[in-house]
């Protein structure tokens, strides 16, 4: 079936304040009233169309909400600062003291070291499971379990979690699913296969120029009103607001947001076959050869392929790190942190963004020193890109002339 949130983002028609093409940007902090009353009823939530102040709520976050509500076919959205304050906010929303988390054993470090490190300093544990397979996440609820937390595509192991499966598991312990689709919009809705919450990090694909921090939460109408609550909404209470400024300029972006989805999945696509075929250990959710194939299959919208991301294990960190530096150096992209930006971004996860994670949980689960993140650009010539890329690792020795495909 074909997605229509793509339509659905188009069909969002706002004017500006006179009459511009882009809805105005509210920059202020605070909002007047014609009387009190309408003040204490703004703040005791009564009204609507009123504003009480920038940390609440503004009309450029609220534009932009409706757009991402749109994009992932929930009844709402709040957007925050970072994905790191939605994901806060949600957890410190749903769970309290003596709580229990079951989450993904591969999730990004950032999110792993706030479910292991910070968390327990309110007595709230998670228990990080292979979420691929249901039956340990079914033996890791308990009467204290709050949430089941996962990535519809994992960072960085790419592993894909059966949302559906995970959904319908969560509503027999009567638990929300929350899911993290920060790698994979558009390509997956994980809210039309069952997940109660969806979380992203705008920064990523959905901005898609690497030039701001945002996320947001997609759910229920209830749900997100309980975050922006004045007396104990998380969202509200931990400020983590995102500014007008950057909400205007990512709902600008978020316009042509299928378009870059097609071509990053389409390039990424081609690089894993390519690579695939050369020898390399290549991990891609559009190969035959991925652990999760099916599964992605299962859940895919096809016309927006199987996303942006994909890894190649070169067999150490000394070669990882030769050739990220080597392929900057031919302007095939940035060794960075983060993706979804227009260039390629590559870096080792196991000593950057997933360095949180201690070694022996990293070896565990299948992180490798020699594994290299790729977030593939918007390359208008991918064959050009290949043969630039096999190239440098031809120059390194991770390829064999011998072996290569022509």
């Amino acid at each position: 079936m074909k997605s229509k949130a793509a339509q659905k983002l188009q069909d969002l028609h706002y004017f500006g304040e006179f009459g511009g093409v882009n809805p105005s940007i509210s920059d202020s902090s605070t909002y007047t009233f014609l009387s009190a009353k309408t003040m204490f009823d703004t703040f005791e939530g009564n009204t609507e169309g009123c504003y009480l102040y920038s940390r609440h709520s503004s009309p450029s976050n609220l534009y932009l909400g409706e757009a991402l509500a749109a994009l992932e076919q929930t009844e709402s959205a709040n957007v925050y600062a970072s994905g790191m304050g939605a994901i806060t906010a949600v957890i410190m929303q749903l769970c309290n003291a003596n709580d229990h988390i079951v989450t993904s054993r591969t999730i990004y470090g950032g999110t792993y070291a706030l479910m292991k490190n910070f968390l327990p300093k309110f007595n709230i544990n998670s228990s990080f499971v292979d979420i691929t397979k249901l039956e340990a996440v079914t033996a890791a609820i308990t009467p204290k379990t709050k949430m089941i937390y996962c990535e519809a595509v994992s960072n960085p192991l790419l592993e894909i979690a059966d949302i559906t499966a995970l959904a319908q598991l969560a509503k027999q312990h009567n638990i929300p699913l929350v899911v993290d689709n920060t790698f994979s919009p558009l390509s997956i809705n994980p809210a039309s296969l069952g997940a109660d919450i969806v979380i992203h990090s705008l920064t990523k694909f959905i901005n898609g120029t690497s030039d701001c921090v945002a996320g947001v939460v997609c759910g229920t109408t209830d749900f997100c009103l309980s975050l922006k609550d004045v007396n104990d909404g998380a969202g509200m209470l931990f400020g983590s607001t995102l500014d007008s400024l950057r909400a205007a300029s990512i709902l600008k972006n978020m316009r042509t947001l299928h378009i870059r989805i097609k071509k990053h999945s389409e390039n990424t696509h081609y690089l894993a076959n390519k690579f695939e075929a050369d020898g390399l250990k290549v991990v891609y959710p559009g190969l035959a050869s991925h652990p999760g194939h099916e599964t992605m299959l299962k859940q895919l919208n096809p016309e927006y392929g199987f996303g942006g991301m994909m890894t190649l294990d070169v067999g150490s960190l000394d070669k990882a790190n030769a050739l990220m530096e080597l392929m900057q150096q031919e302007n095939l992209g940035y060794l960075a942190v983060s993706l979804g930006f227009y260039k390629t971004l590559f870096s080792a996860p196991g000593t950057s963004t997933s360095s949180e994670i201690p070694i022996e949980e990293q070896k565990e689960m299948g992180l490798t020193d020699g594994l290299i993140r790729f977030s593939i650009g918007l390359d208008h010539d991918i064959e050009h890109t290949y043969n630039a890329m096999k190239s440098c690792m031809l120059k390194l020795g991770i390829l064999d002339s011998s072996t290569v495909t022509a």
